[in-house]
């Protein structure tokens, strides 16, 4: 936030809000009648802007669909679908730290807006600049929606509900909402499941502080955000401990095992919410039931879909392109039971088109109180499907030609692609930036390519402990970072080391790659 073009603020909320009008008049019938939602979350000036691009759609004639108080992000695309509404926005910046925001746009399918609607919209925003703002005519378009919504939105939850109704024990948790909105859902998940009085809060953390003052970040990912959770636990004799970063779309989960607090990764969440599903319909599974998960993420959750025969669907990282395609193939017939990327994002396509940290903690609580221990359930799909292991770290880089200059680097050591990284030899490379594939016939990647994204993953051979490596470089989408994401299939009789300071070979070269001359490490 902040003074200038190059910034949010006030005239540059007007101006997008402008442009998103005048292209939803052009693109979506009877715009002004089926509304626009719009929702906040607690970061500083998120009501504010709300509040002027609701005004600016109430100016032209627009219905808003309008949150009273601040909600969790995915409330609004549920709005938009509950509703039928042209489009939805929501005013946040989800994990990033205190001084950002940011305008989050959902179309009339309630996904996230993506290629080629983002680019049509900016220039529509760029044809709209000059801030005109007219006096309302007649009464106000804005319609109250909040208290509808959540008692829609907690009825469809409660239907994700699988394990037995009255035999469900309850499960003592700690919960921190990490200084966001999400405490004011959270808190209705335990009576959802019959596990009322089961959830102990983050004192610290409980309440919405834009400055986030306990955590440096606050991203559940980040070392060090759960610390105060887990003083929680520990004080209260607890080994569960759940989070949501704050704007509630993401969740995270811990436990404590053999007095060591395990907290479960993004693709580790995925395996596990994913067999949770897959077994409440493992009498009719079949190809036609669909999990998706990101190019990035684990390769695990495939091997089970091939032995136990349901689909997995790979997509770009981001849910505006999960969502579109689960969209897609519900209307196909297909049942999309979830779709999850590892950056702690779960998206469950009954309920709606976007990540939901509140969904994800319900789901999970179901399981547990079936499971009993979660991390002892991951360890026992490792001994049935085989042991997967990934190693994901990133590295801050505020200045974009010098990311860029990192991948130039690398795409300049040998045409078209390096043969070895380190000591292993490369089995695949694809650049979804320049558009290569070397597996393909024709060399063109399957998953769409963009010139505006910085993405390079290459498949590396097994050595003498694991069947293989497959690794990703990219440019985050809504951070200064470039990240690294290795996921590693270990050989079926070699047991995953879980210690969180075990890292790989390869994912170490990956790092030097990054900081070092990549000269030294990728050869041809």
């Amino acid at each position: 936030m902040g003074a200038g073009f190059a910034r949010i603020n006030a005239v540059t909320i007007i101006q997008t809000s402008q442009g998103l009008a005048e292209y939803l008049f052009l693109n979506h019938a009877d715009t002004a009648k089926a509304g626009i939602v719009v929702g906040y979350d607690a970061r500083y000036n998120s009501r504010h802007y709300a509040e002027l691009a609701a005004t600016v759609f109430e100016s032209k004639g627009i219905k808003v669909w309008w949150y009273e108080d601040i909600v969790h992000t995915p409330l609004v695309p549920f709005a938009v679908k509950t509703f039928e509404a042209a489009a939805g926005i929501m005013v946040t910046a989800s994990h990033n730290p205190a001084q950002d925001n940011g305008y989050k746009v959902f179309g009339s399918n309630g996904c996230q807006i993506n290629s080629p609607e983002d680019s049509r919209i900016v220039m529509s925003i760029n044809q709209n600049l000059e801030p005109l703002i007219r006096g309302l005519q007649g009464e106000s378009k804005r319609i109250p929606i909040l208290q509808s919504a959540k008692h829609k939105y907690f009825s469809l939850l409660g239907e994700q509900i699988r394990s037995v109704e009255g035999g469900r024990p309850g499960v003592s948790f700690v919960y921190t909402p990490m200084h966001g909105v999400g405490l004011r859902y959270m808190s209705s998940v335990p009576e959802l499941l019959g596990m009322k009085g089961s959830m102990t809060v983050v004192a610290q953390q409980a309440e919405p502080d834009p400055d986030f003052p306990t955590v440096k970040y606050p991203n559940p990912e980040e070392k060090g955000a759960l610390d105060l959770a887990f003083a929680t636990a520990d004080k209260e004799n607890v080994t569960i401990v759940l989070a949501n970063d704050p704007d509630a779309d993401r969740f995270a989960a811990a436990e404590k095992v053999d007095h060591v607090w395990r907290q479960f990764t993004g693709d580790q969440m995925g395996i596990l919410l994913s067999y949770w599903l897959f077994s409440s319909v493992s009498e009719r599974a079949a190809s036609d039931d669909y999990f998706l998960t990101s190019a990035v993420s684990s390769q695990m959750l495939r091997h089970i879909a091939e032995t136990e025969g349901f689909s997995v669907r790979e997509t770009l990282t981001g849910f505006k392109w999960m969502g579109s395609v689960a969209k897609d193939l519900r209307e196909q017939g297909k049942r999309v039971h979830l779709c999850y990327e590892e950056a702690l994002g779960y998206m469950f396509p009954e309920v709606g088109y976007d990540k939901d940290g509140i969904a994800a903690a319900l789901v999970f609580l179901d399981a547990c109180a079936s499971w009993g221990s979660p991390w002892v359930k991951l360890q026992s799909l490792y001994e049935e499907y085989g042991y997967f292991q990934t190693m994901n770290t990133y590295w801050r880089s505020p200045d974009m030609d010098k990311t860029l200059m990192v991948f130039a680097s690398i795409r300049d050591i040998r045409k078209p692609f390096p043969e070895h990284v380190s000591s292993r030899k490369v089995l695949r490379w694809r650049d979804l930036t320049l558009g290569y594939d070397s597996s393909t016939k024709d060399h063109v990647p399957e998953l769409p390519v963009s010139t505006a994204s910085q993405m390079i993953t290459c498949w590396l051979d097994g050595s003498g402990s694991d069947d293989g490596v497959r690794f990703t470089v990219r440019g985050s989408g809504t951070e200064p970072k470039i990240k690294s994401k290795g996921p590693r299939n270990l050989m079926r009789d070699q047991k995953a080391n879980t210690d969180d300071q075990y890292i790989w070979s390869v994912a170490a070269n990956s790092k030097i790659l990054l900081v070092k001359e990549p000269q030294e490490y990728l050869h041809g």
